[in-house]
């Protein structure tokens, strides 16, 4: 097999995160330079607008607005996927987009908190969904359920 055509899952993952925390830390460029705080923009009526929110808190507004908190809990939640899926990550390139994803969100929300001392969100679908969100929230959602998909494909294959 040709050294190009060889599976390298640290190179997938760090492909999956480059893309995910710039697409979190460009679309969060975008709002901050071109919305004042707070606004909103109605994108489609009656189901999604973008909302410029300072978050200080948690997931859904919880543990506080205590910052140095909320990033030693994501990077020991980090490593608890880390090690939990490395071995599949060994053998799977979808799981190894989706901790790319987990990871690349989690380092977009760190870095806001760290530089800016809040989490930039915008994302609001406000008839459907109780929260506003950012790239990096969604990044670190669809990574979880494909993580969650493709253990229940696994599970049904050794069933």
């Amino acid at each position: 097999m040709s050294r190009l055509r060889t599976f390298n899952a640290n190179a997938w993952i760090l492909i999956a995160a480059i893309f995910a925390f710039a697409a979190d830390q460009i679309t969060k460029h975008l709002v901050t330079s071109h919305m004042p705080y707070p606004d909103s923009v109605i994108v489609i009526p009656n189901l999604l607008k973008w909302t410029y929110e300072r978050n200080t808190h948690g997931a859904f507004g919880l543990f506080g607005n205590n910052g140095v908190l909320l990033i030693l809990m994501a990077i020991v939640v980090l490593l608890i996927f880390w090690f939990s899926f490395r071995d599949q990550a060994a053998r799977s390139r979808l799981v190894c987009v989706a901790f790319g994803m987990i990871v690349g969100g989690a380092i977009g929300n760190i870095v806001d908190r760290v530089h800016l001392g809040y989490v930039v969100d915008f994302i609001d679908f406000y008839r459907i969904w109780p929260n506003i969100f950012n790239v990096g929230d969604s990044c670190i959602t669809c990574g979880v359920i494909l993580l969650l998909l493709s253990s229940l494909g696994r599970s049904r294959r050794h069933a």
